[in-house]
C-alpha cells in the first residue's frame, strides 16, 4: 500500500493550498482517509477526515470554515483545500488511509504517506 500526497509549498498569508493523497495497492472503500498535521515541537493534530463509507466528513476545530476536505472514493485520492491560510497552519500535512472509529486519531489508522509540507509565510 502506498500513499503518495503531493501539493504543499509556500504560500503567503490569507493564501491557499490543495494538496492531494492518492492511495494504492488496496481499495479503501469501506474505511476513512484523513489528513494529519506536524509542526515542529508539536504533537500531531488531526485536521481532518473523509469515511468513504456514507461520506461523513470530520475536521478538527481549528480547521472547520477553512478547510475543506473532498474526494473521489473511486481513485482512492482525497484533497484538502485550505484558505485563508495563517503562520500557524506550517507544518508537515500527513495523509492517512484505512481508518475506523472515530477517524479523529492517529492510532486508527493503518496506513500512512510521506507528508508534504506547507510554509505560510507572514
Amino acid at each position: 500500500v502506498q500513499l503518495q500526497a503531493s501539493g504543499g509549498g509556500l504560500v503567503p498569508v490569507g493564501g491557499s493550498l490543495k494538496p492531494s493523497c492518492a492511495a494504492s495497492g488496496h481499495t479503501f472503500s469501506s474505511y476513512g482517509m484523513g489528513w494529519f498535521r506536524q509542526a515542529p515541537g508539536k504533537e500531531r493534530e488531526f485536521v481532518g477526515a473523509i469515511n468513504w463509507r456514507g461520506g461523513s466528513i470530520y475536521y478538527g476545530n481549528s480547521m472547520r470554515g477553512r478547510f475543506t476536505i473532498s474526494g473521489d472514493n473511486v481513485l482512492d485520492t482525497v484533497y484538502l483545500q485550505m484558505n485563508s491560510l495563517k503562520p500557524e497552519d506550517t507544518a508537515v500535512y500527513y495523509c492517512a488511509a484505512g481508518g475506523t472509529g472515530s477517524f479523529r486519531f492517529a492510532s486508527e489508522y493503518k496506513y500512512w504517506g510521506q507528508g508534504t509540507l506547507v510554509t505560510v509565510s507572514s
